[in-house]
């Protein structure tokens, strides 16, 4: 069956709290394209993954006829459903590969920094973390998650390499990343790559919420408030930073526009 015929609601595995998940989700939520959420738990979702016919990462978008296991594939696959109004990618190949190019820095920048960093600072904060990472998935893995902490975090720390000290280089690769987007907007452009919201605009908001924690992300985040103070103040940082004030009004002027988030299964 060809992809271009889906049929079936399109499923979007997912870890809740994940930023990456949070980049395809908006986008689908955005192009109002119907999607079934399947949440798991972290380890969990490895296996979730490979039995959906992805690998061991999430997001995985389960269409009719295939599997896509990346994020940005996700981005691709939606733009090409949606219409002229809403598409992600200019069609120019110069200004497609300008926003390529973009999208894959802040991939593989921002987005692994940005997310230990926040891990590092949660996992300290046992109360906290389960409260907001357990939201909509099977009882089983909340119940297993709260009664096997210990070894949920011994989990995260290996699978995240967290290692004494990480988090300040993590800081750091996050603010330089944040001054490249401070740079790009600094000449009064209105989004990063041209005149419209397109995919490198969804994918830095989707990705440095993990060190802004907006309330308009798709699923609930524990706001400074309720943080420790360390916590808080990082948070806080980042919020003032130019390009964290950008990322923030993105939210609230682009992903608060969108449907509300697909049921659950």
């Amino acid at each position: 069956m060809s992809d271009t015929a889906t049929t079936r609601t399109p499923r979007l595995l997912t870890i809740p709290i994940s930023h990456y998940c949070e980049k395809a989700r908006w986008a689908l939520d955005r192009a109002g394209i119907p999607y079934a959420e399947e949440r798991h738990l972290q380890g969990v979702h490895r296996i979730a993954a490979r039995w959906a016919g992805g690998g061991t990462t999430v997001p995985v978008l389960v269409t009719d006829s295939r599997a896509i296991g990346e994020s940005h594939d996700i981005l691709v696959w939606v733009d090409a459903r949606s219409p002229s109004e809403l598409r992600l990618f200019p069609a120019e190949p110069v200004a497609r590969r300008e926003v390529e190019d973009a999208c894959r820095r802040l991939d593989a920048e921002l987005g692994p920094a940005g997310r230990r960093l926040m891990y590092v600072h949660m996992l300290a904060q046992r109360s906290l973390a389960l409260e907001y990472n357990n939201q909509g998935v099977p009882r089983w893995e909340a119940v297993a998650m709260r009664r096997g902490w210990p070894a949920a975090r011994r989990f995260m720390n290996h699978a995240l390499a967290i290692t004494p000290g990480v988090e300040k280089r993590d800081e750091a690769v996050v603010l330089a990343e944040l001054d490249h987007v401070a740079e790009l907007i600094s000449d009064g452009r209105p989004y990063l790559c041209g005149e419209r919201f397109g995919a490198a605009d969804l994918t830095f908001a989707a990705l440095a919420a993990a060190v802004l924690v907006p309330s308009g992300y798709g699923v609930t985040l524990p706001q400074p408030e309720a943080m420790r103070a360390d916590t808080a103040a990082l948070v806080r940082r980042m919020r003032e930073h130019p390009a964290g004030c950008y990322a923030m009004s993105l939210y609230e002027r682009h992903r608060r526009e969108t449907p509300s988030p697909a049921s659950l299964r």
